[in-house]
């Protein structure tokens, strides 16, 4: 099993959001990548700078961080082309490494538009190394950037950060340094290929909380009705949990409930519904053991929302 950290480097319209591609809004300019075997022994390095083909010019925020040549760029290789040669040079089994969530995202939304995502089978699983370092050195789980984690863990710089070869390197070299306990029962799951149908569906236990994926609906109100997505079960024992407090939606994104379990007390719930690009919908959910105190939080936060609803209902 090959280990493969790799960074991404993207522009986006240097024209501003008006001008931008609803389906790339951030192009891929340049990939890098470190290979490790499973004793995390670094054994190769992989990285292409692409031509661009959406974008004609580099951001002006972007090109103050990553200080790179958009005449540079004209001579790098096409994305297709550069896809299918990152993808056999990871080899036949492989995991991806990254630092901070976005990268897989923007890989496959990249290969999508280039007509390239069947080469990845999704939803994918990876590690998120940024993530690992918060469980591992930081109590409150902060995520911190990468050059702070370098430093605090005495890598030697040798390579420049903001480039997708440079963070690459030093992302695998932090990962060198995590043991495999905080490492392998903390996977990460982007879900830019959501599940279709029931048989998809997603559930995961993780060593603090479990998380569903649901199918698609078509709309947010339907998603709502569905058994599974409402139903509610200690992440410990996996027993159902009798609902205390009903689902509500504090705002427009988030979604909160607080259930019972008799052996280990509350357990949190939280709904995301995200909407795909075909405008349809689906969920992700986590339910997670919280204190007696933390329940109580969110028993405040439903009162303030249902008395602002009150108050906002008198006004009309």
């Amino acid at each position: 099993m090959n280990y493969i950290v790799f960074d991404l480097e993207w522009n986006q319209s240097p024209g501003g959001k008006r001008w931008s591609n609803s389906r790339l809004p951030f192009e891929i300019i340049e990939i890098g990548a470190i290979k490790l075997n499973e004793e995390k022994e670094i054994v190769d390095s992989f990285q292409r700078l692409i031509k661009p083909q959406v974008y004609n010019w580099i951001h002006d925020s972007i090109h103050e961080v990553i200080h790179m040549n958009y005449k540079d760029l004209q001579k790098g290789t096409l994305f297709p082309q550069a896809i299918t040669e990152f993808l056999e040079w990871c080899g036949e089994e492989y995991i991806f490494f990254t630092w901070g969530n976005q990268d897989v995202m923007e890989l496959q939304r990249n290969m999508k538009y280039y007509g390239k995502l069947s080469l990845l089978k999704g939803p994918v699983t990876y590690y998120d190394v940024q993530k690992l370092f918060a469980i591992r050195y930081e109590e409150n789980d902060e995520r911190r950037a990468l050059e702070f984690a370098a430093d605090k863990m005495g890598v030697e710089k040798k390579m420049d950060f903001h480039r997708a070869l440079g963070d690459a390197y030093y992302t695998a070299c932090i990962l060198q340094k995590i043991e495999d306990k905080y490492i392998f029962p903390n996977s990460s799951l982007d879900v830019y290929q959501n599940p279709k149908s029931k048989r998809e569906e997603i559930h995961i236990s993780y060593p603090t909380y479990d998380k569903y994926v649901s199918r698609e609906f078509y709309s947010r109100e339907k998603a709502m009705k569905d058994r599974e997505v409402t139903s509610t079960k200690c992440p410990l024992c996996h027993n159902p949990a009798k609902r205390k407090i009903r689902w509500f939606m504090n705002n427009s994104k988030v979604y909160y409930s607080v259930s019972l379990c008799q052996e280990h007390g509350f357990v949190l719930g939280k709904i995301r519904i995200r909407r795909t690009e075909d405008n349809k919908y689906y969920v992700i959910k986590k339910l997670t053991n919280v204190t007696d105190e933390e329940a109580d939080e969110i028993r405040q936060k439903r009162d303030a929302h249902r008395a602002k609803r009150r108050l906002k209902k008198e006004e009309q």
